[in-house]
């Protein structure tokens, strides 16, 4: 009795362990976006450019520093015999000690650098809010090649269902031949034929499984979590042939185009990217001006610590210190040039990402054109060689049609449940892809 109570455990147990999880779409963009690395490495270089636009107001600001010294030194005088103007002096051996006590508040700042104060801090403004713009876009990506993973995921279950399908018409079309062989209805040679077909649904359906693994694979490994793992996907709702066609119809390809530009992050922070390589060629440039600061200093001194308050020497001192540059050995003329480069280099950056995103938007505007009607065609498509099987196995079981229409039709229909199935999981992710194009991808709404 303990044995079998032992057994009844280890086989709950092990049910427990090999358990499916359910996973949502949601809820693999929310994994998504709080597992992966770049987005983690994103957030924290978020708090350099932070750092570096309060140092860039903290040029503004006088440094102020606070100074104490102590000295002491020991004379020692080894005497003899000197001759003054004809008269004659002993002077004897004799040590002395000094001590000196030092304490004061300097202060330095900067009254005109070229400007060169004022582009830093426009400079870090640029750069906090560009990293911020392209982090925006590192979750964009994220969340839209999550889409596209689980999609393609769910894109194949459908299709393996096909397949199944497929295989338990294809075997009971087999039975049913077979049957009529061993009746005389039919020959030997459309059993063989029948054989033949149903080792080939059999086939594909081992090599749609073997797809749907793979794409399984390629999800769990992008949202880093087990591949070995038994998850099962939660099918989202997609929509049918109504809602899902017709919605590029009423878009306009230039006002997508403009949107994108006016909307997508990455364009946005490209573009405070060249703004902030124009105050690099400011700072560069600065070092050609006059340098203007400032300095106040107030000290106290005194040979005795126990007079330092009261019989102490103070000095109080304001200076100004004007710097002119009349030969730097070219290295000014070097940063600004390293400038100029980097700033024209961000320059044709933009131009290029401005050309990339009309291309794509372009692309995907057509394909989404093309798309709709595929759908719609597939769907017709379906109805038709359904209804062409029906007849052909109709007419087969008459007497009337041979085999080779019957497996001619069910193929037909086959790959029209799966052209339809392609057709309609292409178009959702074209949709998601037009979006992620335009900007337009909420990411707010998920964990992160």
């Amino acid at each position: 009795m303990r044995i079998i109570l032992c057994l009844i455990c280890l086989i709950i147990l092990n049910r427990l362990s090999f358990a499916q999880q359910t996973l949502s779409l949601n809820e693999a963009i929310n994994i998504a976006l709080n597992k992966n690395t770049q987005l983690q490495k994103g957030e924290n270089s978020l708090e350099t450019y932070k750092s570096g636009l309060k140092a860039a107001y903290g040029n503004f600001l006088p440094t102020i520093d606070a100074f104490g010294n102590w000295n002491w030194q020991r004379t020692k005088e080894a005497g003899g015999t000197y001759i003054l103007q004809g008269y004659t002096f002993d002077q004897l051996p004799s040590t002395t000690e000094n001590r000196t006590y030092t304490a004061g508040v300097n202060g330095d700042i900067t009254i005109f650098d070229g400007l060169s104060n004022i582009a830093s801090l426009s400079q870090s403004q640029n750069d906090l809010e560009a990293a911020r713009l392209s982090f925006a876009r590192l979750k964009q990506d994220i969340v839209f090649q999550t889409i596209s993973l689980y999609y393609q995921v769910i894109n194949i279950k459908q299709l393996l269902n096909v397949k199944e399908d497929d295989v338990t018409w294809n075997q009971k079309n087999l039975e049913t031949i077979t049957e009529r062989n061993k009746l005389g209805a039919v020959t030997l040679a459309d059993v063989y034929k029948q054989q033949v077909q149903t080792g080939n649904a059999e086939l594909a359906l081992i090599q749609t499984k073997n797809d749907l693994e793979t794409a399984r694979t390629n999800l769990l490994y992008y949202l880093g979590l087990d591949v070995l793992q038994n998850y099962e996907f939660e099918e989202p709702s997609v929509g049918s042939l109504d809602t899902l066609g017709n919605t590029s119809e009423n878009q306009n390809l230039n006002e997508l185009i403009a949107k994108a530009l006016g909307e997508r992050s990455d364009y946005k922070s490209a573009q405070l990217s060249l703004e902030s390589a124009n105050s690099g060629v400011t700072i560069a440039q600065s070092g050609y001006f006059p340098r203007l600061s400032g300095n106040i200093s107030y000290q106290m001194r005194s040979d005795a610590l126990k007079y330092f308050e009261t019989k102490s020497t103070k000095y109080f001192t304001i200076s100004a210190t004007l710097s002119i540059p009349i030969l730097s050995g070219f290295s000014v003329d070097n940063r600004v040039q390293i400038a100029e480069v980097n700033a024209e280099n961000k320059s044709i950056e933009l131009t290029e990402l401005e050309r990339d995103i009309k291309r794509n938007i372009q692309k995907t505007f057509l394909d989404m054109q093309a798309a709709e009607k595929s759908l719609s065609v597939n769907d017709k498509n379906v109805k038709a060689a359904e209804e062409t099987r029906r007849i052909d196995s109709e007419k087969y079981s008459l007497g009337s049609g041979t085999l080779l229409d019957v497996l001619i039709a069910n193929s037909d229909y086959t790959m029209a449940r799966t052209n339809y199935i392609n057709a309609k999981f292409a178009y959702v992710v074209l949709n998601e892809q037009m979006k992620y194009y335009l900007g337009e991808l909420d990411t707010e709404k998920y964990g992160k």
